[in-house]
């Protein structure tokens, strides 16, 4: 799997937020063996370390939820009483039947819709603010729709995020002759390409993407994909709305399962894949 350059090797990265700074836990940690999937750390020590008793490095949520309910108009909620934790170096993958409130949860935690009840955290301080304010914090949103303007050139997209257009094209380089192309000329694959270098070259804390696969080529797809877990090896947390299970359990450390807006199930990807059974009874209803 190709590495993604966006976060620097050693370099701080601590951003200022409305509320709180967030940590120097985001600079970049690499996958070790000894490592626990999703965080960035090795677990224990080892040798004379282990022996010693060496502390261990535990990551801090940069993004969490508590009985988070949240919908729109006067209907029921979309989704109830939601708790999440998304840490540094680790994808969490939202998965669920059409209409259980996985897009409903990003745009929730994103500030782009106002919970109805629970809150939100974000470095550990309880948040309200919009989705502007966030995505200034460390936030970044890659929406269902991709989001690119297609009038503009994919360079004026890049800088419309405020993205390194430098870094984009290290993550990339397919979209380097393409720079002065408008979006809308683009395949969808290119498009979705641009989308997510813009969210990525601004070197955020916390990605949440939502259906990054949607009507692409699994070649394409995969590409995608690839991208985010090397980000997330890098100390990005990540959300991942994916309707593709296989590909979503691929990139995944942890697994959320979502029917009529409740947490079905809830777990290692590793156990996901092991035994495909159990997200079968979550996706069914019971009988």
């Amino acid at each position: 799997m190709s590495s993604v350059p966006w976060r620097r090797q050693g370099r701080a990265a601590t951003v200022p937020t409305p509320e709180v700074a967030i940590p120097a836990s985001r600079q970049a940690m690499p996958r070790q063996a000894g490592a626990t999937p999703g965080t960035g750390a090795a677990t224990a020590g080892s040798g004379a370390e282990a022996e010693a008793g060496a502390s261990v490095s535990v990551p801090v949520p940069v993004l969490t939820a508590r009985g988070l309910s949240a919908g729109y108009g006067e209907g029921g909620p979309a989704v109830r009483d939601l708790d999440l934790d998304l840490c540094p170096g680790e994808i969490v993958t939202l998965l669920g039947p059409n209409g259980a409130g996985k897009t409903t949860t990003l745009l929730a935690l994103s500030g782009a819709l106002r919970p109805r009840t629970g809150v939100v955290r974000w470095a550990g301080r309880v948040t309200t603010a919009p989705l502007h304010q966030r995505a200034r914090a460390g936030l970044a949103l890659v929406p269902e729709d991709r989001s690119v303007i297609m009038e503009l050139t994919v360079r004026e997209n890049l800088r419309l995020g405020a993205a390194d257009a430098d870094l984009a094209l290290e993550t990339f380089p397919e979209l380097a002759g393409h720079l002065d192309r408008r979006a809308g000329l683009l395949s969808g694959g290119q498009q979705q390409m641009v989308a997510l270098a813009r969210a990525l070259g601004r070197r955020p804390a916390a990605l949440l993407a939502d259906e990054l696969s949607l009507g692409l080529a699994p070649r394409t797809a995969e590409r995608l994909l690839g991208v985010v877990r090397a980000a997330a090896d890098g100390g990005l947390a990540v959300l991942l709305v994916e309707q593709h299970v296989r590909s979503a359990l691929a990139v995944a450390d942890r697994v959320i399962v979502l029917r009529h807006g409740q947490v079905a199930w809830s777990g290692p990807a590793e156990q996901a894949r092991a035994d495909p059974d159990v997200l079968v009874g979550a996706y069914l209803p019971l009988a």
